[in-house]
């Protein structure tokens, strides 16, 4: 089995390619990556020793490439195609929001004209063909107190970033309705876990409480997220593969919602036990209030009993067990995040 992931030097990717070839003893893994600041080879060096070349492939490259991508199909007979790449990064679709219409949009495009192209034979599109689009919950914007989003809730973007990933999946469902590609979407709430680029909250917080730096947090700090660990993701993805019908989205979800503020002081609380006070004092006062995100949404919270349900998936990692495995991991690869700092990590 040939598996396309793009994107797979990334956060969730990267986790995922390791996680289909543990679980997957048939697969080949191509990764196509473009390498900009958020995807690292260094979340791959132990797929390369262990795994390459026979079973993982890494071709550095843009999807947005229509040549490079139609090469890929055409040598390495593509089965399953997971498409991770994307720009996802709130605040730089806020300042900069042309690269995210250009790679989510139209390089997703792309790899549907590719699969349009070469999954020619109709049999394939029921029995053994997929492509799967990973998407996002902040595509049906905000919810108030209460309800949750449902794979039938309007989409109602509030960024640049989920617009431009709204308009992507509405673009990978038509070629299902259209070309009868078998295309699925999964929509997971925030992940947290090994390997995410720290601008993200909580990885930002973990390294800044071990170093004593400022703790930066929007508005109130009372947003609330529902979470979900990235290894919990990769195996939802690998069931919509295996049993997801064509045509279908699911979403995936922990039923973990949490206060951002109570989980900058959860990090605090346990560095404090782990490591000491800094100076003295608890990192709680390293928190810092900062203007609020333009258009932040309030509230996120996913129901996920479609695919609990249809296809026989639970979450494993409850959030007081991932959230430390969490910062001990960081702890643990202090390298990893100065290499990223440093910009060290952009040279291999």
């Amino acid at each position: 089995m040939n598996i396309l992931v793009t994107g797979g030097c990334g956060f969730i990717g990267s986790n995922f390619i390791t996680y289909i070839l543990k679980n997957r003893k048939e697969a080949k893994v191509i990764n196509i990556d473009k390498l900009t600041y958020a995807g690292n080879l260094a979340n791959l060096s132990d797929v390369i020793r262990e795994y390459a070349p026979s079973k993982y492939q890494f071709i550095k490259g843009d999807i947005c490439d229509k040549q490079i991508v139609e090469d890929i199909f055409k040598e390495s007979d593509i089965d399953w195609v997971v498409n991770f790449a994307a720009e996802s990064h709130v605040d730089r679709s806020i300042d900069e929001p042309a690269e995210f219409l250009q790679t989510n949009i139209l390089g997703t495009f792309t790899l549907l004209e590719a699969a349009r192209k070469f999954w020619l034979d109709p049999a394939s599109y029921i029995t053994k063909k997929r492509f799967l689009h990973i998407s996002t919950d902040e595509v049906y914007g905000s919810l108030d107190d209460i309800g949750y989003f449902t794979e039938t809730t309007p989409y109602n973007p509030s960024s640049p970033y989920s617009a431009s990933k709204a308009a992507s999946d509405h673009l990978v469902y038509a070629y299902w309705r259209t070309y009868s590609i078998p295309t699925i979407i999964t929509n997971s709430s925030n992940n947290y876990g090994p390997y995410q680029f720290p601008e993200k909250l909580i990885p930002l917080i973990i390294n800044n409480a071990i170093k004593g730096k400022r703790l930066p947090v929007y508005g109130d700090g009372k947003n609330v997220r529902d979470w979900l660990h990235v290894e919990d993701n990769c195996s939802a993805i690998l069931a919509a593969l295996k049993r997801g019908l064509p045509g279908q989205k699911y979403n995936i979800g922990a039923n973990c919602e949490k206060r951002n503020i109570d989980i900058v002081n959860m990090i605090c609380d346990y560095l404090d036990k782990k490591l000491g006070l800094i100076n003295g004092k608890p990192r709680r006062e390293l928190i810092d209030y900062v203007s609020d995100r333009l258009g932040h949404d309030r509230r996120y919270a996913i129901d996920a009993s479609k695919i609990i349900n249809e296809l026989h998936w639970q979450p494993s990692v409850n959030f007081e067990r991932g959230i430390i495995e969490t910062i001990d991991w960081y702890l643990q690869n202090t390298a990893w995040v100065e290499d990223i700092e440093t910009g060290k990590y952009l040279e291999y």
